[in-house]
């Protein structure tokens, strides 16, 4: 494969990872689950066990481990054709991961900001008394 369609492919896969990375530490679909690891990650006896928790509380520590699986499932490799593709791979799709993450979360927070504004706007406009 040739480097712009690894470059393409690099841009591509690290879609997925940014998903299910943010998913599972942020959305209220595995609330529990994170609600769980976040009282173990503090509550647990060994350090081993609080940093496993731990990792499904953070993004950017998911985002390695959820690339790694990525890696095995689509041997996908970056530069190199042998173990260094791999090593190159892996932490070229982390970084784009994270890009991605902060650039989705800075969307979330400006639309929530808008949202808020909107409410304190039409409540401001609404005449009194009525509902």
């Amino acid at each position: 494969m040739n480097l712009p369609m690894q470059v393409l492919c690099l841009f591509v896969l690290a879609l997925p990872i940014a998903s299910v990375a943010w998913t599972i530490t942020h959305e209220e679909v595995v609330r529990e689950f994170r609600d769980f690891c976040v009282r173990e990650s503090k509550t647990c006896r060994r350090i081993y066990e609080r940093k496993f928790f731990y990792l499904f509380t953070c993004e950017y520590c998911l985002s390695h481990y959820v690339t790694a699986a990525f890696l095995l499932i689509t041997r996908f490799k970056l530069v190199f054709p042998d173990w260094r593709g791999y090593l190159i791979a892996g932490f070229s799709l982390v970084w784009v991961a994270n890009v991605y993450m902060g650039l989705f979360g800075r969307i979330r927070l400006d639309l929530r900001k808008e949202r808020a504004e909107i409410s304190t706007e039409e409540a401001a406009l609404a005449p009194r008394g009525a509902s």
